[in-house]
């Protein structure tokens, strides 16, 4: 109508448009999800307890009510789905926290509503929610949570034996079903550890010991000879000893070589070569899912004084180490540092390497592209014209490809990012182990070629990452390759210790300083 103003009709364009493109994404989003289930579920369906299985039912979502679509054609999209594929005999269930605005959003008639909570005093009040949606049927606590995730640089998480012990009585003595997150910890090998927002991004480390009550090793613990006492006041115990922790052994110190900084390796670390873009672009828009993308531009003028290379908010996603001539001159990061002074000639060399520290999975900011999301600016004024190095270090690493001559042992560290590499044989074992990293700043580690995740011993808690002895070589030498991306101790090894460490904070916002001894 002529008669709504123009900015009210643009108003409705743009409104349209995000319509439009959230039914386009949903669209494509539910047909991976199908190609998914096509997989998936014929072979879940000949394992369910009517075909003759141990299958008794299925989830078909996971904490729904906490994001903020609250979609109901979409869970009907699902049930429909599992229906389809499963039969109609199946029971279907849905798993949320235990409120009910939580539940209002996560579940539908025709899936099981569920709730998930830790030990707390008053378990009848816990389940109550669950009981709004569910007048009849069992009451399933389907994430009893025994422990917590880790951040880095928080304290490690944990709820004492007793604590969670008592929970779990409480819940039995009420007839409920009980279903233990986690039962055993583990290990967020490679780059799998997610993130978390809650008010910031929160990345969890590579441990995911969990505090549980078989720890990140699978050893039990005083946790598990706790619920063990419990589970026996309400059915017999298995008979027979419980089966013994692994054996773990201290491999001792192993020295490492410098064998090449990152810039040196592009050819290597990037056999297709860069892309070339005006603007940078995100790890999404150039498929790289995981890992570290190089951004290189040039200084457009001469940099006498100190200006600022800025980046917007959630500009750098997650963190950036930023080289002048291929010399480290600081980083930007992710709600923290987003501005740094620089100073150089026209054309120097500007480089950062940015690194996905992990993609949110909970709540309502799981769209977490990564990289350089928005332009940067030197003294306001935007840079362009950027060659984009999406590296693949895996690949490289497990190819063994052709170092440079290493370095003497103990020569001058640098300032990273740098690759480092050593080779230790067992005595004739391959048992597991926990390697340290004594005066190392941040960065990854491989052993074998296997990528054993992220250190961070600057930040923690996290001292020590758990490598499982079926990684190792009980004859043949076992070899390490490390990427420092901050700064390297004088002298440069690894130590293997027959014990975790993960319980030391050092700083929240600590960056290349050293943990203490």
């Amino acid at each position: 109508s002529s008669r709504i103003p123009l900015c009210m009709l643009h108003t409705c364009d743009a409104t349209l448009q995000q319509v439009y493109q959230l039914l386009y994404l949903k669209y494509y989003y539910l047909q991976a999800v199908d190609s998914w289930l096509d997989v998936l579920l014929p072979r879940i369906k000949p394992r369910l307890y009517q075909n003759g299985g141990n299958i008794i039912s299925i989830q078909v979502e996971n904490e729904y009510g906490s994001y903020s679509a609250c979609d109901y054609d979409y869970l009907r999209h699902l049930l429909a789905a599992f229906r389809a594929r499963l039969g109609p005999d199946v029971l279907l269930f849905t798993t949320d926290g235990n409120s009910a605005a939580e539940l209002r959003c996560g579940t539908l008639q025709g899936l099981y509503a569920t709730v998930d909570f830790g030990p707390g005093p008053n378990v009848t009040a816990a389940f109550a929610p669950q009981r709004l949606y569910e007048p009849k049927g069992p009451l399933v606590n389907s994430e009893y949570y025994t422990g917590w995730l880790d951040y880095w640089g928080e304290p490690h998480a944990g709820s004492s034996p007793a604590q969670v012990a008592q929970g779990l009585q409480d819940m039995l003595q009420l007839g409920a079903n009980v279903n233990m997150y986690m039962f055993q910890g583990g290990t967020n090998f490679g780059y799998w550890s997610g993130a978390d927002y809650k008010g910031r991004y929160k990345p969890v480390t590579t441990s995911y010991d969990y505090d549980a009550p078989l720890s990140e090793a699978g050893d039990p613990t005083a946790k598990l000879f706790a619920i063990r006492t419990v589970i026996s006041k309400f059915q017999p115990l298995p008979e027979g000893p419980m089966p013994p922790a692994t054996p773990k052994y201290a491999y001792g110190p192993v020295p490492l070589r410098k064998q090449g900084e990152v810039l040196e390796l592009l050819d290597v670390l990037c056999p297709g070569g860069p892309i070339r873009s005006r603007f940078p672009l995100t790890f999404e828009a150039v498929k790289q899912a995981h890992g570290f993308v190089l951004y290189r531009t040039r200084l457009p003028r001469d940099v006498w004084d100190p200006a600022p290379l800025s980046s917007p908010p959630n500009g750098v996603c997650d963190r950036a180490y930023v080289l002048l001539n291929g010399v480290r001159t600081g980083r930007l990061e992710r709600d923290g540092q987003m501005t740094l002074n620089i100073t150089g000639q026209a054309g120097a060399t500007l480089d950062l390497l940015v690194e996905n520290m992990g993609r949110i999975n909970f709540g309502v900011n799981a769209s977490d592209f990564k990289g350089l999301r928005q332009n940067l600016s030197l003294d306001s004024a935007l840079l362009s014209d950027w060659l984009i190095y999406p590296l693949d270090v895996d690949s490289a690493v497990t190819r063994g490809w052709p170092p440079p001559t290493p370095q003497a042992e103990g020569s001058r560290a640098r300032l990273g990012p740098v690759l480092y590499t050593g080779a230790f044989q067992t005595p004739g074992i391959a048992w597991d182990t926990f390697v340290k990293f004594p005066g190392w700043s941040k960065g990854q580690l491989w052993i074998n070629g296997f990528n054993v995740g992220r250190y961070w011993p600057a930040r923690g808690p996290q001292q020590t990452l758990f490598v499982p002895g079926s990684l190792l070589s009980a004859s043949a030498p076992n070899n390490i390759t490390l990427l420092e991306l901050e700064g390297a101790p004088p002298r440069p090894f690894v130590l293997f210790l027959d014990r975790p460490l993960l319980n030391q904070t050092v700083s929240p916002q600590a960056g290349t300083e050293l943990p203490p001894p």
